[in-house]
């Protein structure tokens, strides 16, 4: 049994990037860009801290492994430092990520990130 679509509800709906632009403006804005580097470095350290846990690693034996204190790793895993690309990369190299970044011709960059079964 099909469904009919209210067009009335359907027009009323709004893509993310409307919502976004009404939040924090249109992008390439100072308060956009601000916004989105918040949220990459949540994305990107969601995606560490994940990958610690699925290999049963600890905090301190992370540290460990690239040199730095136990705090670090929690501070990046919490969102709370804005880390280097050179930690970034040492991290994810420790936890068996490969890094690819590919740019588009356009203003977006493509971002990929590959797990490495093996570490």
């Amino acid at each position: 049994m099909a469904r009919n679509l209210n067009p009335e509800k359907i027009s009323k709906l709004h893509d993310a990037g409307e919502i976004l632009d009404r939040k924090y403006g249109k992008r390439g804005s100072v308060s956009r860009s601000a916004f989105e580097e918040v949220a990459y470095a949540a994305y990107y350290s969601e995606i560490l801290k994940e990958r610690r846990i699925d290999l049963k690693m600890t905090q301190q034996q992370l540290a460990d492994k690239i040199g730095k204190e136990r705090s670090y790793i929690a501070h990046i895993e919490k969102g709370k430092t804005d880390m280097q690309l050179s930690s970034f990369v040492r991290i994810s190299n420790a936890l068996g990520i490969t890094l690819n970044f590919n740019y588009n011709s356009g203003t977006a960059l493509e971002r990929t990130v590959e797990l490495n079964p093996a570490v």
